[in-house]
This record gives C-alpha cells, structure tokens and sequence, in this order.
C-alpha cells in the first residue's frame, strides 16, 4: 500500500504518468497498474481517465491528503529507526527563497557540525514553491517570510528579521546621505526580483505605501543577476541587509538604509506540521531555534 500511494503522490505532482513513472525509477505500465490497483482496494476512482492526465477526482483529492500523511508517517517511521541504530544520516533538502539562500549557511553550517552524518541539497525557490513543496513532502523544510502572505499549514520558526537597504556602486548617487526614503530609491534606475518573487511583492507594497511604483529597467530571479548589474555601476537595487553583506565584502558598493516607511520582514523555517516529525526535521528546528538567538 505505501509503494501505491508513493506512486500516487508522485502523479499527483508530476501531472503526467509518464514523468511520475521516471520520478519513482519504475515503468510507466508500473506505475499505472499500480494506481489502478490502488483505486480497486479503495473502491473508488482517483484519476481522470483519458488519453492523457486530466486531474484527480473529488475522491482522488481526498485520498491525497491521507497520502501525504500516511506516507510521511511511514518515511518517519523509517528514519526514526534508522536514527536509533546508527544515528542521523542521510540528506536534508532545504528550499529557500532567493533573498534567504546567503543565511542558509548559518543553518547549515551549525547543523553539520552536530549531526555530520547528514548532507544537504539546497533549492532556491518562490515562497508559495517552496510551500508547495513541503506539503507534497519533496523537502524538508523551507527557509521563507513568516508574516507577509498566508503559510497554510505547516509548524514555523522565526529565524531572523529582513532589513532593506538602497544599493548602488555610484559615488554620486545620494553623496553624503545616511538614508534613503522608498520615495527617492522609486526614482532611481532599479533591478529588482520579478514579480513571482514574494520579496517584489513586498517591494511592490512599500512603494504603493507612499504612492509610487516600482518600474525596474531590470527584473530577474537571480540574486547574483541583480547585484552584478548594480556592480556594472548605472543602475541600483533594494537588497536585503544580510544580503548586502554577503554580496559587499569587498566594499564595492554603497548601502543605504531605507526609511519612510521603515520596512522588516521576519525570515523563518517551515516544516509539514505533523507529530511525530523525522528526527533530522526535528534535530532541524532545534539548531535553528539556537541560530536564531543568535541572529534575531
């Protein structure tokens, strides 16, 4: 039954047999017998039928929530026993949203450091992705703002606070400020995340706070992308501070704090909420719970 319902989640993802079936290294025919076989023991069709995946049923809906728990119980089952005999191993799989990926060493970093038996795979990914993701049990945890749009349901964990700061490698620009208010960065030729991207979507709102619009010359998903074009020297950017620092070791471009609205957004870690979590989740949120001590 769990093999089944693994296949199952995998459809239900991949919308299509064909790359469900390569997801769970099986055959297509496999997989596929598998699922009919599914829908027999539980009486009831999942799958549109057709020439291709059409959707799921109103049953097959249902049923997908029951998945999702069954077989994150199952996986932590596996792992807590796992756990016992030969202590944490394995690989964690962490989203996290493109501002947020320079803080994941803080994480990452300080965990391997008490548990080195695990290694990491990190994802850079949207803040709605990134949920996604987590209730369809592909990550672990996600790294992504805690107060700004609905999280649904997951457990989470304030990790650190976001801080905006007006950069630019111009010497003239705003000589011989300290600040820099949202109204004036608004003016300036900006590079900025594209509008999928959460943090734009807070950009977005600070900006209608003071009655302007953001109208970047340029938009990317790429944080690198962004500061890269700042550093060319035309052009400026709304970074988060922790970012800047990553980015400025080299002191080669300016940062000014933004005001007028003050702006901060709480940074945090996610994860399915459910009891019991695995115990590399758990052993998670612990060191973060430390990190954040730290950093908040």
């Amino acid at each position: 039954m769990i093999d089944k319902l693994e296949f199952f989640l995998a459809l239900a993802r991949e919308k299509h047999f064909g790359k469900a079936a390569e997801a769970c290294n099986v055959s297509q025919p496999t997989l596929s017998a598998s699922i009919k076989q599914l829908e027999e023991q539980l009486g009831v069709l999942l799958v549109k039928r057709g020439s291709r995946f059409q959707g799921l049923t109103p049953e097959g809906e249902r049923v997908l929530d029951w998945a999702r728990r069954i077989v994150g119980d199952a996986r932590a089952m596996r792992m807590e026993i796992n756990a016992a005999r030969h202590g944490l191993h394995g690989r964690l799989r962490i989203a996290a949203i493109p501002t947020a990926l320079p803080m994941v060493r803080e994480l990452s970093v300080a965990f391997n450091a008490l548990h080195p038996g695990v290694s990491f795979t990190v994802l850079s990914r949207a803040s709605d992705e990134i949920l996604e993701l987590v209730d369809n049990l592909e990550i672990d945890v996600g790294i992504t703002y805690l107060a700004n749009e609905p999280l649904g349901r997951v457990a989470s964990l304030p990790l650190y606070e976001e801080r905006y700061m007006f950069v630019t490698a111009s010497p003239e620009l705003f000589a011989g400020r300290e600040t820099v208010t949202w109204k004036e960065a608004s003016a300036t030729p900006l590079c900025l995340l594209t509008p999928d991207m959460q943090n734009r979507r807070i950009i977005n709102h600070y900006f209608e706070e003071v009655g302007v619009e953001a109208r970047p010359v340029l938009e990317s998903d790429s944080m690198i992308a962004l500061v890269s074009h700042v550093l060319a020297g035309a052009w400026s950017s709304i970074l988060p501070a922790r970012v800047v620092d990553i980015f400025n070791a080299a002191g080669t471009i300016r940062a000014l704090p933004l005001t007028q609205p003050d702006a901060i957004q709480t940074i945090g870690v996610v994860a399915e909420e459910r009891e019991p979590r695995t115990p590399v989740i758990d052993a998670l949120l612990k060191c973060a719970s430390v990190v954040a001590g730290k950093l908040l």
